[in-house]
């Protein structure tokens, strides 16, 4: 299959997010890389980052069916997943499928709602399915949870637990803009203020195949060594206490493979595993005492020797 086509689409996609999420193109590149690896994305920061503006404008570029929910401490998982409703003309019940129910799901400050409704996502988010009164409902593909989260230090919040950090495949932040970014944001004529002028660049159709692409990006057995030796010094250095699970180290390389796509490349480089390490790894590690988890993520990267000259295993 020829995939230059698609390729230059991804890279126009690229620009015009550029154009909205204004001096941040690491994180947008990690979150269209996220999608590709048919993951999900954690987005975490204070309010007013643009965490919701990232959403809106992938879904523009995209032509994704977006849907937001604002997580509250009152939020039921019916809210989310919908409910079955009792017709009293058949005497039966039908279902009414929730905001779930689109292919980019927008939970905002997920950490706000209680863990009752924050475990409304698990299945949603693993099986790509709800189960409600015995019955399965498939969900749209692709689908693509988007959840922001505000510190832990702030008011009013929840702790996710580490089985639901774990179904997000990367973790972002976005952070303070720079001077002239804030000011051209001040002029008002970037940032949300673009979203309208955002045209849609990829369909349905060809973000599946880009997502069916990624698992044939080529992996040398040097390059697997790399990783394997970064994985094992996430469970055995004196800094860590949790080290990563192989579900993460299967993570790590599927996320590699997707970054090395938007590279144009069909084969993984160390750079890759190297650009998407700490989004991979830092909310899934624990360190002792203070170290937390992104430090902890960027210590095993420094303390790992990468290697050079990776040959291409030749597929099957």
């Amino acid at each position: 299959m020829n995939t230059t086509p698609l390729l230059h689409d991804i890279n126009a996609a690229l620009k015009a997010l550029n154009q909205v999420i204004l001096g941040k193109e690491e994180q947008v590149r990690l979150a269209l890389s996220c999608l590709l690896a048919n993951g999900h994305l954690l987005v975490e920061d204070l309010p007013g980052m643009g965490k919701t503006t990232l959403a809106h404008a992938l879904a523009n570029v995209l032509g994704l069916a977006y849907k937001r929910v604002q997580f509250t401490s009152d939020l039921l998982p019916a809210d989310l997943v919908g409910s079955a409703v009792f017709d009293p003309k058949t005497t039966t019940f039908h279902f009414h499928p929730g905001p779930i129910f689109s292919t980019l799901f927008l939970a905002d400050e997920l950490n706000r709602a209680t863990p009752k409704a924050q475990s409304a996502l698990l299945e949603a988010m693993e099986e790509k399915q709800v189960s409600i009164d015995g019955e399965t409902h498939t969900l749209p593909a692709p689908f693509f949870v988007i959840a922001t989260q505000n510190p832990q230090s702030q008011s009013g919040t929840f702790p996710l637990p580490e089985s639901q950090l774990d179904r997000f495949l990367l973790r972002i932040s976005l952070g303070y803009p720079a001077a002239t970014v804030e000011r051209e944001l001040l002029k008002g004529n970037k940032g949300r203020a673009a979203l309208p002028q955002l045209s849609q660049m990829l369909n349905r159709e060809s973000l599946l195949t880009l997502q069916k692409l990624v698992p044939q990006i080529k992996v040398s057995d040097t390059l697997l060594d790399y990783v394997q030796r970064l994985i094992a010094r996430t469970r055995e250095d004196e800094l860590c206490y949790l080290g990563l699970s192989p579900r993460g180290a299967m993570a790590l390389m599927r996320s590699a493979q997707s970054w090395a796509l938007l590279q144009g490349r069909g084969h993984v480089l160390p750079e890759d595993v190297q650009a998407v390490f700490v989004a991979v790894v830092g909310h899934r590690i624990i360190g002792r005492k203070e170290t937390q988890g992104e430090q902890l993520a960027r210590h095993v990267l420094h303390s790992v020797d990468a290697i050079g000259g990776i040959g291409v295993k030749n597929s099957a």
